[in-house]
């Protein structure tokens, strides 16, 4: 497709070129224009009232052609060369991808996996060097994922620094531990690894990546047994997928260190305040990412339940009210006095601009009557459970008038009610999309939920 392109390019530059040539008389100034001297000013009246012979036009003529001839082998030959450039290039990218598929760590699923291209050149020297650093790295990188958990559970005995008096139980885990360890702690760990790098951990060239002359396999010390290529080929793999995982753990590991500011397992697992409420179920269990719990403040609890549960419950209805208007409508007429029928509104999103003022009005004091009246939240019952009302917020007001359903076997209840707060969560994600979806494709009819044959 690409050497078709360029092809094509160099056929069109050639024929404008060729066009250019041919046209070119027409736009050839007078003969006294092109000597540029001083006399040529003097004599330009004279030139424009007698018109230049055959001879003089043949001569501009041929200069022109001289001109533009060798323009025109230019523009091809760059054209040309351009192509096959643009064809070794390809060549040389496809190459590149089919010299490194077989490496170590080209595995499943990705399998060769090179999306900014920075081996696209083929370069073997600058490959292994940047496998080498991939290795090193997510070598120290599932220590540190180690580093992060053990220290809770685990410290070194005795003193970081005896002279000032800091204990290696007095440091910090983490982050905070950056502005805790003394000067000459640093110190110390800037030459070990450096003694590291240039002795036993140094890359020699006819090693593979990652086995160093001081550590044998996996980066273990000289004791273990050296690296056995072949033989140990799904191990190695191994590593370098761990590695690369290492890398992403860590990674997630600091940024949520900095955001809870501890090490300890509240970092891993949410407080166990709130692990017995309605709606802890699978698969994520009590699932508070941002913590908003963490205080663990009842009050606040209760509150933000009782608004899932009725946000929840809107758009459940919302979501089959994005479905049924397509097939029926209310008769008769929005806005008499406007003369706007229920079947003139469009549905979705664009009936927001088309409701009159006084339309959403009723709404709003529609909505505000059932805050204020109906499902206003009693401090002394559950969230969610309002007064006349039962499963699922349906019973008395203005508009049903029948006895709510009420569950008395205790398990039924709590499954019920469960499975509301579940199907509102899914809810309010489904309306997410489907306003996402409308405004996108533009209508709430089929072709919002199916794509066009």
């Amino acid at each position: 497709m690409a050497s078709t392109t360029r092809s094509t390019s160099a056929a069109t530059i050639a024929a404008g070129a060729a066009g250019a040539m041919l046209a070119c008389s027409a736009f050839v100034p007078s003969s006294s224009g092109l000597r540029g001297s001083v006399s040529s000013v003097n004599t330009v009246s004279s030139a424009s009232q007698s018109p230049p012979s055959s001879l003089e036009q043949s001569s501009l003529q041929s200069a022109a052609a001289a001109l533009v001839a060798p323009g025109l082998v230019a523009a091809s030959a760059a054209a040309l060369l351009g192509s096959r450039r643009g064809r070794a290039a390809e060549a040389r990218q496809v190459g590149a991808c089919k010299a490194f598929e077989n490496e170590m760590g080209a595995t499943m699923p990705m399998k060769y996996f090179d999306p900014l291209g920075m081996s696209k050149d083929g370069d073997a020297e600058v490959f292994r060097r940047r496998r080498c650093a991939e290795i090193k790295n997510g070598r120290v990188a599932m220590w540190a994922c180690m580093g992060y958990i053990v220290p809770q559970y685990v410290r070194w005995p005795g003193y970081c620094s005896p002279s000032m008096d800091v204990k290696f139980s007095d440091v910090p885990n983490g982050i905070a531990a950056l502005t805790k360890v003394p000067a000459e702690g640093w110190a110390q760990i800037g030459i070990f690894i450096a003694f590291l790098e240039l002795f036993p951990g140094r890359q020699e060239k006819d090693a593979i990546p990652g086995d160093l002359p001081g550590f044998g396999k996996l980066g273990v010390p000289i004791f273990a047994r050296k690296c056995d290529v072949e033989g140990s080929r799904r191990s190695l793999e191994a590593e370098i997928n761990n590695g690369r995982l290492a890398m992403i753990a860590i990674t997630g590991m600091v940024a949520q260190n900095m955001y809870f500011g501890t090490t300890d397992p509240k970092m891993w697992l949410p407080g166990a305040a709130f692990e017995g409420e309605l709606g802890v179920q699978a698969p994520v269990g009590f699932w508070d990412p941002l913590g908003l719990a963490a205080d663990g403040d009842v009050d606040n609890f209760k509150r933000r339940r009782a608004v899932e549960l009725k946000h929840g419950r809107i758009c459940m209805l919302a979501c089959v009210g994005y479905i049924v208007p397509e097939y029926f409508r209310w008769p008769g007429f929005l806005s008499p006095a406007q003369g706007i029928k229920f079947a003139d509104v469009p549905h979705g999103i664009a009936a927001v601009s088309k409701v009159p003022l006084e339309g959403w009005l009723q709404i709003g004091l529609f909505i505000g009557h059932y805050e204020g009246q109906f499902f206003r939240q009693d401090p002394k019952r559950a969230p969610g459970d309002f007064e006349n009302y039962g499963f699922l917020g349906v019973g008395k007001n203005f508009i049903f008038n029948f006895d709510p359903i009420e569950f008395q076997d205790a398990d039924v209840k709590n499954k019920k009610l469960a499975a509301e707060i579940a199907n509102g969560r899914l809810a309010m994600i489904a309306l997410s999309a489907m306003v996402f979806q409308n405004g996108t494709v533009g209508t709430t009819g089929p072709a919002m939920w199916l794509p066009s044959n």
